[in-house]
């Protein structure tokens, strides 16, 4: 076999072979798309046949719920029907009942009305009897009906007045008492919340020596450092007999403090002469000022009072040194104070201004040995002064009876003063002097010619001279104030001012026959 036949042979057959591989491709392709077209027919009949299923599933349930739904509708629908046919048997029963009543209505009103009737015949009756028993009793008494009726209203009229006089009688002794058990209570307990020490001090002061040679050399050569020890502090220095002591007096505390810590001061340091003198007395004076601003801050924090002038707390540190028949004023102040509040307190009244005037209340004896009057008024004018309010002024003014007491408060500070100045072991002055001095000062005013009646008030500050007007002018009043306030100064020996008051009333007196 030559090469070109096999070349053509073996071109053949490939032909041949790509021809039928190409057929074997084909018939594959087509036998693998049967294969799937199958399957997707499969899963398509599948899944037709699950949708068949589910809507079978659902229209039954929707059947079911159909049937429940009627069923639910006709179970309402039957409760429903049964509700009204009860309402409606209630309804019919209330028609009756209101038809009931309405007939019992109708018989009460004819009944009613034919009571009415018999009632205003009887009334018509009654009021013809009633006349004729009026001019019955008319005759038998010989009165009119409104003479009748007046006699009555008068004898009624006198037994309610007299009961209620009664009545009104009671309840003001009642209410006395109530009063009087009330403030017993109050005083007490204000009393007894109030300890307040006080220390009975004298004009004097006596300072202790380590041995009488001390005293010459307080005298000094010729007497120069006694002169300039007085003549520095304004005191008098009483060196005497009396062994190891010497006397400061002085009329003003303050001076007598001072010279007091002075002469200590120079006792203690042992050189006395009138320069040193000079020196210690003017610290002295320092120190002082420094316990007179300390003693009113003190006063002021005791009290709970706040808001005082600078000026107006120097004024209370100087009560400290300042004493009224005995009792430290200072210590009296802060008392009062104290006193005033509680009492306030119990009242439901203004704490604060009954405390600032219990405080204040004396205030003028810081400077009564300056100005003139009565230490009342002064402590009046020293608060309006340094712009304290009306009420704290007016407490004050009143607490002596200088003013009329007007507010509570005002009376408060009164009674807490007389609490404080009267309690056992305040004040020096025994019942015994304070009797013959009140009387004293009513004998000299009887000692006058004119003088009906004299009474001395307000612990001996005052005395009130009632004269015969027939006797006495109102000119010669005047001069009989005078008079008798001339002889109180020149025979008794007392503490502030003493206020005479002449009164001179003139009555007309006639009677008509």
């Amino acid at each position: 076999m030559n090469n070109p036949n096999l070349i053509w042979i073996l071109l053949t057959a490939g032909l041949w072979a790509a021809a039928l591989g190409s057929l074997a491709w084909a018939w594959w392709v087509r036998c693998e798309h049967g294969r799937k077209r199958q399957e997707e027919e499969e899963r398509l009949r599948a899944e037709r046949a699950a949708l068949e299923q589910q809507k079978a599933e659902l229209l039954l349930q929707t059947q079911e719920a159909r049937a429940n739904l009627r069923r639910e509708i006709e179970e309402e629908y039957r409760e429903r029907r049964n509700e009204l046919n009860q309402q409606d048997r209630r309804l019919s029963q209330k028609e009756e009942l209101l038809e009931r009543r309405a007939s019992n209505l109708e018989k009460r009103e004819k009944k009613l009305q034919n009571q009415e009737k018999e009632l205003e015949r009887r009334a018509q009756k009654v009021e013809k009897l009633h006349e004729q028993q009026i001019q019955e009793l008319e005759r038998i008494s010989s009165l009119s009906a409104e003479q009748a009726k007046e006699i009555l209203l008068r004898q009624v009229e006198e037994e309610v007045r007299h009961e209620a006089a009664q009545l009104i009688k009671q309840i003001e002794e009642e209410t006395r008492e109530e009063a009087h058990r009330r403030a017993q209570k109050i005083l007490s307990l204000a009393i007894e919340r109030c300890a307040v020490d006080h220390v009975a001090e004298t004009t004097v002061a006596v300072v202790p020596l380590a041995s009488d040679e001390v005293k010459g050399r307080i005298i000094g050569r010729e007497g120069r450092n006694i002169r300039a020890f007085e003549t520095a502090t304004g005191v008098d220095l009483i060196i005497d007999d009396t062994p190891e002591a010497v006397v400061i007096s002085s009329f003003d505390p303050i001076r007598r403090e001072v010279a007091r810590l002075a002469l200590e001061r120079l006792i203690s340091d042992g050189r006395i002469h009138p320069g040193r003198i000079e020196d210690i007395v003017a610290k002295c004076k320092g120190t002082v000022e420094q316990m007179i601003r300390e003693a009113g801050e003190q006063a002021t924090f005791e009290t709970g009072v706040s808001g005082l002038p600078a000026a107006l707390v120097r004024l209370l540190g100087k009560l400290q040194f300042r004493t009224s028949y005995g009792q430290n004023v200072l210590r009296h102040s802060i008392e009062v104070a104290h006193l005033a509040g509680v009492m306030a307190a119990e009242l439901d009244v203004n704490v604060a201004v009954a405390k600032r005037a219990g405080l204040l209340h004396d205030i003028g004896k810081a400077v009564d040995f300056e100005v003139d009057g009565p230490h009342a008024l002064i402590s009046v004018d020293l608060a309006r002064h340094y712009k304290e309010s009306e009420e704290v002024i007016h407490a004050i003014g009143a607490h002596h009876g200088d003013m009329e007491p007007e507010t509570v408060e005002a009376i408060l500070v009164m009674t807490a003063d007389a609490i404080s100045a009267s309690r056992p072991g305040a004040r020096r002055d025994t019942l015994e002097s304070y009797i013959q001095r009140l009387e004293r000062l009513e004998d000299i005013a009887d000692s006058f010619d004119g003088v009906e009646k004299a009474y001395a008030i307000q612990a001996g500050r005052e005395i009130r001279v009632m004269v015969q007007p027939d006797r006495v002018s109102d000119a010669q009043a005047s001069q009989l104030a005078r008079s008798i306030a001339k002889k109180i100064e020149t025979e008794i020996a007392y503490p502030g001012q003493i206020k005479v008051t002449v009164i001179r009333e003139k009555r007309a007196v006639e009677y008509a026959k």
